[in-house]
């Protein structure tokens, strides 16, 4: 079967400064992909190289069978596409806009705008120069799902979203799978990649640094956590903590407060705090660019 999606040493320079360093990627057809990373990591890059929106300095790429510069209207026709930095204006409304939009895409079923704006909550009916942030990406949305393309290019595409329509979006997202769609989802929120994605490749500092599901790449394993415990034992949190393999970046304040990094499971630090009377502990995810830079240490890139 043919990649969706398939790069080699896909590489981009600006100058002396290079966005992307060589990329190989395969994605296949009817799964969702999450490409992850830092902001700054090349994930912009990356997806406008697959559009044919600036081209690649060096490498080899190949979207749905055709190269992109090749491919012209017929292979964008394809293609649904939300960019990392949405501009939209003007005094159309955003029912007109996408009329605009669905003349170029190709054939749109009858209701299928409406039903996407209902499930997105958008107003179609206000000038598209009127809508907050928010809003404008909701619009970005239904033009890259209304004629429902073989791929969904989606890029941030929660930027401005309530969690509500969040929440909405990535039901979007598994049903057009289902359908069989491709997605490749940039994002720096690792909950949407966690919730969404079949596989998932990070790039970090322009390179690809790892490639897998979320569990196996061990991006959850990495937590951060607070509490205290008394003030005389803090000297013996100090000591315990550190002592932990999975345990680090460990700091403990005279009064107790303490907080940490936790690459492991838990149960070896609770048990050790639960041995100092801990009054209180919060075990949390920490964001996704500490993940990265931690468990494969790496610097972030451009683009």
């Amino acid at each position: 079967m043919t990649p969706a999606i398939e790069t080699r040493g896909l590489r981009k320079d600006y100058g002396r400064r290079t966005a992307l360093r060589g990329m190989d990627l395969t994605v296949e057809p009817g799964c969702v992909y999450g490409l992850v990373g830092p902001n700054g990591a090349g994930k912009t890059t990356a997806l406008r190289m697959l559009l044919d929106i600036i081209r690649p300095t060096s490498g080899e790429v190949r979207v749905l069978g055709s190269v992109p510069r090749e491919g012209g209207p017929a292979l964008r026709r394809r293609i649904g596409y939300v960019p990392g930095e949405l501009r939209l204006d003007g005094r159309a409304t955003g029912r007109a806009l996408l009329r605009h939009y669905a003349e170029i895409s190709g054939e749109v079923e009858p209701g299928t705008v409406d039903s996407l704006a209902e499930r997105l909550d958008l107003d179609l009916a206000r000038p598209v120069r009127t809508l907050s942030k928010g809003n404008k990406q909701k619009l970005g949305l239904v033009q890259a799902f209304l004629h429902r393309p073989e791929l969904l290019v989606l890029d941030e595409p929660t930027s401005g979203l309530d969690p509500l329509v969040q929440r909405e979006f990535l039901r979007m997202v598994r049903e057009a799978r289902d359908a069989g769609q491709t997605v490749l989802l940039s994002s720096h929120v690792l909950s949407e990649i966690q919730q969404s994605a079949d596989r998932v490749a990070v790039l970090s500092g322009g390179e690809l640094v790892a490639d897998g599901s979320v569990s196996e790449l061990r991006l959850t394993a990495i937590r951060h956590v607070r509490g205290q415990v008394p003030a005389d034992a803090a000297p013996g949190a100090r000591a315990a903590l550190a002592a932990l393999p999975e345990v680090r970046e460990v700091d403990v304040a005279e009064s107790g407060r303490f907080s940490a990094v936790l690459d492991g499971p838990p149960a070896p630090l609770l048990t050790a705090l639960a041995g100092l009377g801990v009054l209180d502990v919060v075990i949390e995810e920490p964001d996704l660019e500490h993940s990265v830079l931690t468990l494969y240490g790496r610097g972030t890139g451009d683009g």
